[in-house]
């Protein structure tokens, strides 16, 4: 458990929190997941987000300069309504609002772009009678463009995040009519999976997940539950600071992991620091999953 009074330690954006909450004057224990959702609601985390998507910051140290983070040096985007079409790849544009008022997935970040791609060119007819579902969906970018983008169904496609970014995910299922497609779910990584989501999901997405290093022990539970023997979950992520490659490490010990090689923008985002694999239950020599 981690306490808002403890000392700052080498959490990475867990130090934010903590420096977010310094003068409460509160001494209360936090479990990993609550801090999660606290940080990932924060606008100064938002900030911190955003800053260190720049090029140079991946390269930087493990542990930021708090003060330099906490101030905004710009701000971040406004409400708004984005149309993307993956550069032609949507015949019809999916139409995403943005907010972040609930939190720092209320806007589109590089990864979901690559991998709603990915998943367009790669996967455009090869989805039906296949369950589905996203993880860390925020808005909803990559299960929307699936869905409409992809051959799906008949099962519900499943976009899942945390309670406060529920609402902006059903609006943006009305807002592309995708009400008969697609349904929003609240799964709380670390928790046990809800009854009305797939409990091993053919298909599971995921993408800009990994920045919030407290967290990848629970992302790697979860993963461990969706994950059945013919799952295959395909993952991407932007690589901010050295320390996300910890759940790489974690991730390996876990899964069979490969990293995507069939994508024609691979060499284009790998300057980005962005990286896309597939990741599947680790199996014994009998075929069974090797828990």
């Amino acid at each position: 458990m981690i306490t808002k009074s403890q000392e700052k330690r080498n959490l990475g954006f867990g130090q934010i929190y903590l420096a977010v909450n310094q003068s409460s004057g509160v001494d209360e224990e936090l479990s990993p997941n609550t801090l999660y959702l606290t940080l990932k609601t924060s606008r100064s985390f938002c900030v911190l987000m955003e800053e260190s998507s720049r090029p140079s910051s991946a390269n930087s140290n493990d542990s930021f300069n708090i003060s330099e983070f906490l101030v905004p040096a710009r701000d971040l985007k406004l409400p708004g309504q984005s149309s993307v079409t993956f550069d032609g790849l949507l015949k019809e544009p999916l139409l995403l609002k943005e907010d972040l008022k609930e939190g720092c997935g209320g806007q589109l970040w590089p990864a979901g772009m690559v991998l709603a791609k990915y998943m367009l060119r790669r996967h455009h007819s090869d989805l039906s009678d296949k369950t589905i579902v996203e993880l860390g969906a925020g808005g909803g970018l990559v299960g929307l463009a699936v869905a409409r983008g992809c051959h799906v169904g008949p099962s519900p496609l499943y976009i899942t995040d945390q309670i406060p970014m529920v609402s902006l995910m059903e609006a943006n299922i009305k807002l592309n009519n995708l009400s008969s497609t697609v349904k929003a779910a609240v799964l709380d990584w670390g928790d046990p999976i809800p009854a009305d989501i797939p409990r091993h999901p053919a298909i599971i997405l995921a993408a800009d997940c990994v920045y919030f290093e407290p967290a990848f022990p629970l992302l790697v539970t979860t993963l461990k539950e969706l994950l059945g023997p013919d799952s295959v979950c395909y993952f991407c992520f932007k690589k901010r600071r050295r320390a996300d490659l910890r759940f790489m490490k974690l991730a390996k010990k876990a899964f069979s992991i490969t990293e995507i090689s069939d994508d024609p923008d691979a060499e284009t985002y790998k300057r980005e620091n962005i990286s896309l694999y597939s990741i599947r239950a680790k199996q014994d020599n009998t075929g069974l999953r090797n828990d």
